[in-house]
């Protein structure tokens, strides 16, 4: 029985790769990557040679089905996204039930744990996170106002992931909203790794007092 592997990497740190990852990454017929220059990095590191094939969020049926294809001829098959945990905000979800809705049960998907952006900053956020709400990437217009209700409504902590772009837009909607305390955390993993706490008005100002690179994961503590 063919198997897929969703493959955990690193979000920043390359060494935040698990011996056991590095081991299905270096057996696999073939790695699907949602970018695979950045994917090219990491093999580069540690010497993995497998063929890597593109499959983002924009993957035409065609790519699916050469998938499915390759399964079905019995070739083992690994998956990892841009960064982090596969399944989380990238086209992981999408194949996955692609793949169960072909072949069922003549396959085995395989997961393979690892680094998280949001278990990172979870982990570190000094409140009771027990319980949470995660929202993923907001809507850049439509249902935006929808999903920032949600966070004002919500009675357990919100976890947000936010881009360079929108970071500065998004907590002035903080500020608008009344809400009084956030986690913020740029770069995790990386060089340049800072975690910034407190009013969403303070943070945007240490922000802009700074550089305001990187990615962005936020917890919303209400």
């Amino acid at each position: 029985m063919a198997k897929l592997y969703l493959i955990a990497t690193p979000i920043g740190n390359l060494e935040d790769i698990t011996l056991r990852a590095l081991e299905v990454l270096k057996k696999v017929d073939i790695v699907l990557s949602e970018k695979p220059l950045i994917t090219k990095r990491l093999f580069a590191r540690y010497e993995i040679s497998i063929p890597l094939r593109k499959l983002n969020e924009r993957a035409q049926e065609s790519d699916f089905t050469r998938v499915i294809d390759d399964l079905r001829n019995n070739k083992n098959i690994a998956y990892v996204s841009e960064a982090g945990t596969p399944g989380i905000s990238d086209p992981g979800g999408k194949l996955v039930k692609r793949i169960l809705d072909a072949l069922g049960n003549n396959v085995e998907i395989i997961p393979v744990p690892g680094a998280s952006a949001l278990t990172s900053l979870l982990s570190v956020s000094g409140i009771n996170v027990n319980r949470f709400l995660f929202l993923g990437f907001l809507p850049k217009k439509k249902k935006r106002k929808k999903f920032l209700t949600m966070i004002v409504e919500s009675e357990l902590p919100v976890v947000v992931y936010e881009s360079v772009h929108r970071i500065r837009k998004f907590l002035l909607e903080l500020i608008d909203l009344g809400v009084e305390e956030i986690i913020l955390g740029r770069e995790l993993t990386k060089k340049f790794e800072t975690i910034y706490r407190g009013h969403p008005k303070s943070v945007l100002e240490e922000l802009e007092a700074g550089k305001m690179k990187g990615e962005f994961v936020v917890v919303i503590n209400q």
